[in-house]
């Protein structure tokens, strides 16, 4: 199976990376802007490939995207001094219509994964983007909140001493400040979370719960501050999607993809439990949180919509 990956900067190597060790692709082209950084990233990477899984990995160019199943778009303009959040997004948007439009044109049938952040408005610009093309919206997946469900799960994980896998929690809404966490529909292994702990004598309160929840939503800020950029939790996400994408495992993972309504906000892109499968995106999956939370996710996507909103007069004008 052939993976295509756009933009070759720390996420986009990185997720080639990820996607050769978890051997869930056996090709992998990497396409960047500057053609020496995509040459030098596959080369380093198939370096690696005798110590792990065959894997075809080489810097290509569109062309070289015939017959992918999996396009990740790593790819963006960064903010320049002076620069408004409006006006990247405007240079983003023109940067993913000729991604999109060159990608299509030569593998019509592939699903796109987009990683470019903001990703919730990146994906909600890019899923119309590839619809004008004929590309329908099930197969134009945002990575969504998949990395602060991941950072929810390995958190809570530690403090209760369970491998992180065993914990199923969800992040919802914007991959950004006014994500909400689920507490409410949080289990340990189909054990509710408050029975858990009482029947293993964890300590858990109001202050340890405040705490993993600041550290998830302040997660990239401190790593950013420490080293610059985010590229290992994100590079890993890619890689389980692309994963379960070629497999068809149909997992359940916290993507970001283009909603009629939420919580009443009508038209917003943010992520919530979905299924996923061979094909892309096979549906939303129902989940039960409290008021409190509804709450907070109509927020989120009413600061989602704004921001779409905002983007979309710029562009009419």
């Amino acid at each position: 199976m052939k993976v295509g990956i756009i933009g070759s900067g720390m996420v986009g190597a990185t997720a080639a990376y990820a996607i050769m060790m978890r051997k869930s692709a056996n090709e992998i082209v990497l396409i960047d802007a500057n053609e020496k950084r995509a040459i030098a990233e596959a080369t380093d990477i198939l370096h690696a490939v005798p110590f792990v899984h065959s894997t075809d990995i080489y810097a290509g160019t569109y062309k070289d995207l015939k017959d992918a199943k999996i396009i990740v778009i790593a790819a963006g303009a960064n903010q320049k001094p002076g620069e408004t959040r409006l006006m990247l997004m405007e240079k983003n948007a023109a940067i993913l219509q000729d991604i999109i439009s060159q990608t299509v044109a030569v593998a019509p049938d592939a699903i796109f994964i987009i990683a470019t952040n903001p990703v919730d408005i990146i994906t909600h610009i890019s899923t119309l983007i590839a619809k004008n093309l004929g590309v329908p919206e099930t197969r134009v997946i945002g990575t969504g909140t998949t990395l602060d469900t991941a950072r929810f799960r390995a958190l809570l994980g530690n403090h209760i001493g369970v491998d992180p896998q065993n914990v199923h929690a969800y992040v919802l809404g914007e991959h950004g400040d006014s994500e909400v966490l689920a507490w409410s529909n949080l289990n340990i292994g189909g054990m509710s979370f408050e029975d858990f702990i009482e029947y293993r004598k964890i300590e858990f309160n109001e202050t340890i719960k405040q705490r993993i929840d600041c550290d998830v939503r302040n997660a990239a800020y401190k790593i950013i501050e420490g080293k610059g950029s985010t590229y290992y939790g994100i590079g890993g996400a890619i890689a389980k999607l692309v994963d379960v994408i070629n497999r068809d495992n149909r997992a359940v993972l916290t993507v970001c993809t283009l909603k009629d309504d939420v919580e009443g906000i009508k038209n917003v892109t943010l992520s919530l439990p979905h299924l996923i499968g061979g094909e892309g995106d096979l549906g939303v999956l129902p989940i039960r949180i409290n008021i409190k939370e509804s709450g907070l996710l109509k927020k989120s996507a009413e600061i989602i919509r704004e921001k779409i909103d905002e983007y979309e007069s710029k562009s009419i004008k």
